[in-house]
């Protein structure tokens, strides 16, 4: 009896000892597990950011420039006068030369033309020739007749103060005398210049039968279109047989030996870009880039786009490039030479004026006004307000107060 009793203590102790155990445990693990969450409640109270350093470098900008290809020359070739086209000498594609003969017109009613003109011309040379030798004639004749009235008139005069004529004759000499001045004032008056009138107007009637012969001998040669230029034929709207318009577009003539490209630029991207500056130029679709160089600048902005135009010159003596190929250039700029930067996403704007979060050495942030200048495709000058080397916050900005405490991280961390 009494073992037994014994017995039950043993156990109950040995229970008892147990359950005290068991309750350590939980009060060590509850506790454990309490304190973990109150160090990560406390960490995410604690906001990450990354940092950068405010470092000296080169600022820079790509400049993304998009055109289309333009051909160095395109002539279109019309019809200058209407008519029936009797042979056309070009084909689509076809290469032709300066001065090479494509379309011919009918010529025959400026044939005609030039011929009834070339007559008029070699009658008014005619005229003029005879109206010269009459007034040559006509003059010579009078000064004759003048040298002889005045030859008798002396006589008379020598033999009348003798008494050997009367008065009557003598008056009668005087008479011829005058009557042949006359004659020959009436011809010298013609003068102008030392050139009769009647010369002068037959000298102009020459002149105007020139000028119309040339007019019907140019109508009949622009009866023969050519090419101003060496190039290719883009363009073909004519057949033999064809009854055409005046300025009818019939032919047109492409020159490809160089390729244009126009590109808007900016105001403020403009002044990266010079004249003979050099610019790679890529075609997408050739899957290929070509050499070019800057050849014109607009002097003044396009009021509708608010752009300047740039003109790019690109070879093209393989003839790989043509006409309306989308081309894209891109030119890296350095706006800024060794000045003070830092990325973009540090600056915040607010109510006109810029600032940045300084990193303290005790991970805590300040916040500062600074200065910016120009603006690169990733990161912003810095006029004044930092210095280099010094710390400053990259994102989670809109978090940040002063004097708050910060987990700064450097780059590729996450902040978990």
């Amino acid at each position: 009896m009494q073992l037994t009793s014994l017995a039950k203590t043993k156990r109950r102790r040995i229970i008892i000892i147990g359950i005290i155990m068991a309750a350590g445990i939980s009060f060590v693990g509850i506790y454990h597990l309490f304190y973990q969450k109150q160090v990560q409640n406390e960490k995410k109270l604690v906001t990450a950011v990354h940092a950068v350093s405010a470092e000296k470098k080169d600022l820079l900008k790509n400049i993304s420039l998009v055109g289309q290809t333009v051909p160095k020359a395109q002539v279109d070739i019309a019809a200058k006068y209407p008519g029936k086209i009797e042979n056309v000498s070009a084909a689509l594609g076809q290469q032709v030369s300066s001065g090479q003969v494509l379309i011919r017109e009918d010529a025959d009613d400026a044939a005609l033309t030039v011929s009834v003109d070339q007559h008029a011309y070699n009658q008014a040379v005619a005229d003029a020739r005879t109206t010269q030798v009459q007034l040559n004639a006509n003059y010579d004749k009078a000064k004759a007749d003048y040298d002889k009235a005045f030859a008798t008139y002396q006589r008379n005069k020598n033999v009348y103060d003798v008494g050997g004529i009367s008065a009557d004759d003598m008056d009668t000499a005087q008479q011829q005398v005058e009557d042949a001045r006359a004659a020959l004032n009436s011809i010298e008056n013609q003068m102008d210049g030392g050139t009769a009138s009647s010369v002068t107007s037959a000298q102009e009637n020459i002149a105007k039968a020139k000028s119309s012969l040339a007019a019907a001998q140019k109508q009949k040669n622009d009866m023969y279109l050519t090419s101003s230029i060496n190039g290719t034929i883009g363009y073909r709207q004519v057949e033999a047989g064809d009854m055409v318009t005046a300025g009818q577009k019939l032919l047109s003539v492409y020159d490809n030996s160089v390729m244009y490209v126009d590109y808007q630029v900016s105001e403020q991207d403009l002044p990266a870009f010079s004249l003979g500056n050099s610019l790679s130029v890529n075609i997408e679709s050739l899957s290929n880039s070509f050499d070019g160089s800057i050849i014109y600048i607009s002097p003044t902005i396009d009021s509708s786009t608010m752009t300047y135009v740039l003109r790019v010159s690109v070879e093209n003596p393989d003839g790989l490039l043509r006409g309306g190929m989308f081309a894209h250039a891109v030119l890296k700029s350095i706006l800024r030479s060794n000045v003070i930067t830092v990325p973009k996403a540090a600056v915040i704007a607010k109510n006109g004026k810029n600032y940045v979060f300084i990193i303290n050495a005790d991970n805590t942030v300040t916040q500062k006004e600074i200065s910016v200048g120009a603006s690169g495709d990733e990161d912003e000058e810095i006029i004044s307000g930092l210095s280099d080397g010094e710390n400053v916050a990259v994102d989670n900005l809109s978090r940040l107060k002063d004097g708050m405490k910060i987990n700064p991280l450097g780059d590729g961390s996450d902040g978990q």
